[in-house]
């Protein structure tokens, strides 16, 4: 029995089994709870400020006309963010009960009017659309400068297949000026827009990839300027003979059925489809006008290319416009070279290769045992280098500590002429994510890992007894490390974490806990009202209230206080981390710091440590997290509640696989959000 089958089984069962028993539910559990601990601030007329009114719910069908609600209520019943703390108890059976019976209702929600959702449709970002140049024609240069990659590998370190990432690796990065590694690329090439990235998201997103008659202009521009660039030639261009090379000893009148016949190729390569006879035409006849028009082979050839990769069939990202031979008929199912295109950007962040397009043409992608195998096949690939290259910093919002500034009289080791300490805390958090994803190690390496790659600059920055010794730049060599104090390793306790979230003189523990409700459990906080008081004198010596109380004194507004209880711990349990990471016991004014707290309204922890195992205690939440970040990068959307099910599924999953990245990564791409709706895949 496949697994998709069992799955399909058992949410039939629920169904059917919560649509039995709904009168009971209705009339007994769901009722009375809510009249217990929700209906008092919820009620009609009657409710908080702000407040969702639940008062209108009669019964079960009330409720599983509303899947959005339901996922809310779940959510805050999970979150024990409701009931609140000053109002009645709710006992953990209760709880449990409570939401256990939500979530069946939701499944039959879900399950009883399934949402299709529609392929968001947008452009290439600067990066992917540098990488589908480059591999769609080969190049051994870049096409742009690429600021979105932060780090830049040295002697080809990274190699997936091996399954070992070596013990030392040479990097660069753009922070540090003079002795990083400048990579060539094509001169003279036009510029790119430059990319938006939505608030709490990633540079994919749809809703920032959108085109005007301008931007198409600038395409144009952009796609004759690379073709011409003086850079552009057989040294370096890697399809030059077979696309661009004038053929030897013909007639001028088979020139125009050699066009074809190297643009039919090229063309389904750029436009990841088989392309239809009237696209074909379309660009060879393109050809053969510079042709007539005395233009010479080579030149008639860049220019069809120009047009192609200025082309929106080439730079936008989406479903496939439906193509028809003469007899009306769809003679290949194009969600297959969508698919094909959606798992290769995701991956590689690039166009397919032959085999993903080989696989859609034959109709054979979708099968889920071949799907599997894509991806670990994908992954095993040196491309993915690119996924480990703009994934894990914007998942990370690493791009602030270009920009971080910590006072120069405050933390001199900072600083050193026209260098700074970025691309050494920079890279750590990096070459952690490459090497789980490189040795297929478990995600829970985020929260709290056992080993690090540290410069031999980061090694004294973590020297609790001696922390201070950057004299320089020093080496960008970084070599594995155990880490054996759990005060190191994992992401959100790097130094490179606690500069970017500090200003330049102090930490922010607010802006700490909302980089870790964001990043590490995916549920960034509201902005706040714009009538919120601002809290004043947080840094003054002469109070003797502690920056800890005086958040806490904060929270008395009501306004302010649903949204502080959940990121206040998340933030004061980093405060041991100064403003550039060095570990301290007290503030520069002698008060003690106080790191203490409660995670999700249940875990109490003293330390960082003890944070660290709370989260462990709840790694299926982070699992969740993570995954709707990938998705998120994926699919240029934000997920909601119709993707809840697909989630738990990945979870579920992914728990079974030890939690391991590339598990992760391939229930991401097996699962019903991937490919927006119910899946279509085949396990024979």
């Amino acid at each position: 029995m496949s697994r998709l089958f069992k799955n399909s089984l058992v949410n039939l069962i629920t169904i059917f089994a919560c649509l039995s028993a709904a009168p009971l539910l209705a009339n007994s559990a769901i009722k009375n709870l809510l009249e217990q601990h929700c209906l008092s601030c919820h009620r009609g007329n009657d409710r908080e400020p702000g407040a969702v009114d639940l008062s209108w719910i009669r019964n079960d069908n009330s409720l599983i006309a509303e899947p959005e609600l339901l996922q809310q209520m779940v959510d805050v019943l999970n979150d024990r963010i409701m009931p609140p703390e000053e109002a009645s108890e709710l006992s953990v059976r209760d709880r449990n009960v409570f939401a256990n019976l939500l979530r069946s209702l939701r499944v039959a929600a879900l399950e009883r009017a399934p949402v299709q959702l529609t392929p968001l449709v947008r452009r290439m970002t600067r990066f992917q659309y540098n990488n589908a140049v480059k591999d769609l024609l080969q190049l051994n240069v870049e096409v742009f400068t690429l600021p979105e990659r932060m780090m830049r590998e040295y002697l080809n370190y990274y190699q997936p297949s091996t399954g070992k990432m070596p013990d030392s690796v040479r990097v660069g990065s753009r922070p540090l000026g003079k002795s990083q590694l400048i990579e060539p690329r094509l001169g003279g090439v036009a510029a790119f827009p430059q990319d938006l990235r939505a608030e709490h998201g990633y540079d994919t997103q749809a809703d920032h990839l959108t085109m005007s008659p301008l931007l198409l202009e600038s395409f144009m521009q952009l796609g004759m300027s690379i073709v011409n660039s003086p850079d552009f030639h057989e040294g370096t261009v890697g399809v030059w003979q077979e696309l661009f090379a004038a053929p030897a000893d013909v007639d001028a009148s088979d020139l125009p059925e050699i066009i074809q016949n190297r643009l039919q190729q090229f063309l389904t390569r750029a436009f990841r489809v088989t392309v239809d006879k009237a696209t074909l035409q379309r660009y060879s006849a393109f050809g053969v006008v510079q042709l007539e028009r005395g233009g010479n082979f080579t030149q008639t050839m860049k220019s069809a290319v120009a047009a192609a990769i200025a082309s929106p069939q080439f730079f936008y990202l989406g479903q496939h416009v439906g193509r028809s031979d003469k007899g009306g008929k769809i003679a290949v199912d194009d969600s297959e070279f969508a698919l094909a295109s959606k798992l290769s950007f995701f991956l590689w962040g690039s166009i397919p290769d032959d085999e993903l397009l080989r696989l859609a043409t034959a109709g054979e992608l979708h099968r889920q045992e071949v799907l599997s195998a894509q991806v670990s096949r994908m992954l095993d690939n040196e491309l993915t280098k690119r996924f480990c290259d703009s994934f894990p910093a914007q998942w990370l919002q690493l791009e602030k500590i270009v920009s971080a500034t910590p006072d120069k009289t405050l933390f001199p080791e900072y600083y050193f002429l026209k260098y700074n300490a970025g691309m050494n805390l920079m890279a750590e958090p990096l070459l952690l994510f490459e090497t789980v994803l490189v040795e297929d190690l478990s995600i829970l390496q985020f929260i709290d890992s056992d080993f690090s790659y540290r410069s031999p600059m980061l090694t004294t920055w973590y020297d609790a007894a001696n922390p201070v010794a950057f004299h320089g730049p020093g080496e960008l060599v970084f070599k594995r490390v155990p880490v054996t104090d759990r005060r190191q390793g994992g992401i959100f306790t790097n130094a490179a974490i606690m500069t970017m979230t500090s200003r330049s003189d102090q930490t922010q523990p607010i802006t700490r806990g909302a980089w870790i409700a964001t990043a590490i459990l995916n549920d960034p906080p509201e902005p706040p009202p714009a009538d919120v008081p601002l809290l004043k004198n947080v840094d003054d010596p002469a109070d003797e209230l502690s920056i800890k109380e005086k958040f806490a004194s904060h929270q008395e507004n009501a306004s302010c206080a649903s949204c502080h209880r959940k990121i206040d711990p998340l933030g004061f349990v980093l405060e041991n981390y100064n403003p550039v990471g060095f570990w301290r016991d007290e503030y520069r004014d002698g008060k003690p710091v106080e790191s203490n707290g409660v995670l999700l309204g249940q875990y109490a922890f003293s330390d960082v440590v003890e944070f660290k195992d709370a989260l462990l205690q709840e790694k299926d939440r982070f699992t969740a997290a993570l995954a709707k970040h990938l998705l998120t990068y994926a699919l240029g959307r934000k997920m909601d509640y119709r993707d809840a099910l697909a989630i738990e599924a990945i979870v579920k999953a992914t728990a079974k696989s030890e939690y391991r990245l590339r598990a992760l990564l391939r229930e991401v791409v097996l699962s019903d959000a991937f490919h927006g709706s119910k899946r279509k895949l085949v396990s024979k």
